[in-house]
């Protein structure tokens, strides 16, 4: 089984880095003012946890 990208909606503050740093799994909902997850799996998991890392309310994660 491959690990999952979540993001926590809720406590995303859309400074958008993680769009930034990987447009192929998270894009920023204009609407919402926040990133959301376009590609849960299969995408580059270096870029991920770059994103992962680099957010600055910790609110993306791996999931099993």
């Amino acid at each position: 089984m491959s690990k999952k990208v979540v993001l926590d909606e809720e406590e995303c503050i859309g400074c958008e880095t993680c769009v930034e740093l990987c447009p192929e799994v998270f894009a920023f909902d204009e609407e919402a003012e926040k990133a959301r997850v376009i590609k849960e799996t299969g995408g580059p998991e270096n870029e991920i946890q770059e994103a992962i890392d680099s957010c600055p309310v910790e609110c993306i994660h791996w999931e099993e």
